[in-house]
């Protein structure tokens, strides 16, 4: 691992990170107990440097990595508007710096303000819901809602600790019960304590696929006066979830 870290520049703490949550596992150990890493292993590190460098979050990279339905074109149209989008707003910003300053600086206030809003303190949003037992809660939400498998992490003892799964654009992080931030499920707690709603292209089609897994469906679906056509359900420790498109 540390001649690895050294060719590439990473750390071995990195290293270790990526081996925690499955995005690069060493191929084999010396008999020392050393990790080895082969050809493959070099290969995928460098994909996943490389999609890194893209902009990619960790679970994009693994996605891309590992999803065979994962649609990198897509994935790169979207991270381009976004740059358009973000060299649009600098050249903005540097014509009104340039106009301040011929102003003799007199709008100078409004251009700083104006900065500070080119990057937002808020970068992006993950859903955490909390469970009583993460990797049976992961498996449930794959099978039975069709959710796309992020990491599942493991203590020492294989009990899991953290999982994520993926709902279109979003991930959804599965925490377990604490009791020092007041957190707990509501298999424990006997209440809702949280609802998510996820887009699909199809309700009746993802409705009846839930039925078919065994689901507990609370409202079949239905017509919404505000615009959507939804159906909702609970999952196997009480989350209600709520899948919906809009009506055309």
């Amino acid at each position: 691992m540390g001649e690895l870290a050294e060719a590439t520049g990473l750390t071995v703490r990195t290293l270790h990170y990526y081996e925690q949550i499955g995005l690069l596992t060493p191929s084999g150990r010396s008999p020392a107990g050393h990790r080895i890493y082969d050809d493959d292993d070099e290969a995928r590190l460098y994909r996943v440097s490389l999609l890194r460098r893209l902009g990619m979050t960790l679970a994009e990279v693994q996605r891309a990595l590992d999803d065979p339905a994962w649609d990198l074109t897509s994935a790169m149209e979207a991270h381009l508007a976004a740059l358009d989008a973000r060299l649009d707003a600098t050249a903005r910003l540097r014509s009104r710096v340039a106009g301040a300053l011929a102003a003799g600086g007199t709008d100078l206030v409004a251009v700083l303000e104006e900065m500070t809003t080119l990057d937002p303190p808020a970068q992006q949003r993950i859903m955490l819901l909390v469970y009583a037992d993460i990797g049976r809660a992961h498996a449930w939400l794959v099978a039975h809602f069709g959710l796309l498998p992020g990491v599942l992490v493991r203590d020492g003892e294989g009990r899991a600790v953290h999982g994520e799964v993926h709902a279109g654009d979003g991930v959804i992080w599965l925490h377990p019960e604490q009791d020092s931030y007041r957190l707990a499920s509501p298999s424990t707690v006997g209440a809702g304590t949280a609802s998510v709603a996820v887009m699909v292209d199809d309700v009746d089609a993802h409705h009846q696929r839930s039925l078919e897994a065994g689901v507990e469906v609370r409202q079949p679906p239905v017509d919404q006066g505000y615009g959507y056509r939804v159906y909702s359900a609970h999952d196997l420790e009480g989350h209600l979830w709520s899948f919906m498109r809009p009506l055309d």
